[in-house]
Formats: structure tokens, sequence, C-alpha cells
């Protein structure tokens, strides 16, 4: 069984910064793609990116690129959401999931595991 946790979260002003760091134990976590989500209030649950096992392959959320930075170290298990220039509409609680399947995808039923949730709020 993979267990994940995020870590991380807090408040910022808009044009500020904040690392999220996920953590995964339990599996060959070298070999499985990672992702980061969010739930935004009042909304649904969506994807914000993704890095495949060896690191060479991401995607990102068109309203994140060039803002959002995601990488991993599979020697430490662990993955990390570099966030800059954050807007109030970023507000949200992020989750990091994980699965074991082929390429980079980005929908929610993709992913088998799941992290507990780490708030980010952005002030104006």
């Amino acid at each position: 069984q993979v267990h994940v946790v995020e870590s991380g979260g807090g408040l910022v002003q808009a044009g500020g910064s904040l690392s999220l760091s996920c953590a995964a134990s339990g599996g060959v976590l070298s070999t499985y793609t990672m992702a980061w989500f969010r739930h935004p209030p009042g909304q649904e649950r969506h994807f914000v990116a993704v890095i495949d096992w060896s690191g060479s392959n991401t995607y990102y959320r068109e309203s994140v690129k060039g803002r959002f930075t995601i990488s991993r170290d599979n020697a430490k298990n662990t993955v990390t959401l570099i966030m800059n220039s954050l807007r109030p509409e970023d507000t949200a609680v992020y989750y990091c999931a994980a699965d074991g399947g082929p390429g980079i995808p980005t929908t929610i039923n993709s992913y088998r595991y799941w992290g507990q949730g780490t708030q980010v709020t952005v002030s104006s």
C-alpha cells in the first residue's frame, strides 16, 4: 500500500511563492507517475501538474504554466511543486497523487493513491 503525505501549504500574498512537498512510501516510487491536483473553494478538484517516473516528462495546467514547476527526487521518494507568482485564484487544497500506470495522465481516476491535502491560501 502506497502512502502519500503532502506538506508546505500556507498563507501567502499575491505574487509570492510557496513550495509544496510530497513524500511517498510503501512501493517502488521511482516507477510511479506523480501528480498534483487542487480543489478550489466552490469548484471541483482538477489537475495541476504531473511528472513521469524518470522526471523527464512533465505537463501543466494551462493557467499555471510558467509559474509552477514540478520535480522529483527518486532517491528520497519525494516530489516538489514550486509555485511562483501566486494569484488569489490559486487558493485551494492541493493534493499529491501517485500511480504506476503509463504516461502522464491528468485525470483524477488515473491515480489510485492520494494524500490528505494541504491548504494553500493566496491573499489579494
